[in-house]
């Protein structure tokens, strides 16, 4: 005996991941064409315990549960009619809801988790281009007759740039994967996260401000030994 009900829900479900597969397909398609996705392709969009895919596409996991929907829908058609297949929809039905309502929080949170990514790959970029600028400078001809003191106090100051801005990265990488697993938690239960993430972003400004310190010190100090 069929039962309108989950004929129904699956009918509703299956609409439902059409439009989440169009919309995974133009996110996966906008993150190939940005940079900053090469930090975090290989971190796991979701736990093991909710989907088997293994991607950074996630189009790939819509499409299992496209298949588990499917599959459910057969099984379903054709097991008999008694309270074990009442509990099966009941199963299968809540794993699949669950995993589409983890699909779409991780379309949601897509953006602000590439911004972040944006933010340390630029940092990195930066200091690469401040060792490259460090090492030229301390090259240049100009630099052959100054004292020792001040190619000391040069030195250390690039040496505290390149410090902080390593400092930089590396808070950036830990917002970064914070905000994957308060992502992947469910609500209400992400208040300690939402706190470290708080907490990061503070450290972040406080060493954002000592870079700005630092740089402007480097940029007196080469105006000073120019004189």
């Amino acid at each position: 005996m069929r039962n309108p009900q989950h004929e129904v829900a699956i009918g509703r479900l299956s609409a439902l991941l059409d439009h989440i597969l169009d919309q995974a397909k133009e996110t996966d398609l906008n993150n190939s064409k940005q940079k900053s996705h090469r930090l975090i392709e290989n971190n796991n969009l979701f736990s093991e315990h909710l989907f088997t895919t293994q991607s950074d596409k996630i189009s790939h996991y819509v499409e299992e549960v496209k298949n588990k929907l499917n599959e459910f829908s057969r099984l379903y058609s054709v097991s008999a009619d008694n309270i074990n297949r009442t509990e099966f929809a009941k199963s299968s039905l809540g794993k699949i809801e669950q995993q589409i309502s983890g699909l779409m929080n991780a379309i949601q949170a897509n953006k602000p988790m590439h911004q972040a990514a944006q933010v340390s790959f630029d940092a990195r970029k930066k200091v690469r281009q401040k060792t490259n600028q460090a090492t030229q400078v301390k090259q240049n001809d100009q630099y052959n007759n100054l004292t020792k003191s001040v190619l000391l106090s040069s030195h250390q100051l690039y040496q505290q740039l390149s410090e902080h801005h390593e400092f930089e990265r590396r808070l950036m990488d830990m917002v970064a994967e914070r905000e994957q697993q308060r992502m992947r938690t469910k609500p209400g239960n992400n208040e300690q996260l939402s706190q470290e993430v708080l907490a990061l972003h503070q450290r972040l400004g406080r060493c954002r401000k000592a870079i700005s310190v630092i740089e402007r010190n480097i940029e007196l100090a080469e105006k000073n030994n120019l004189r």
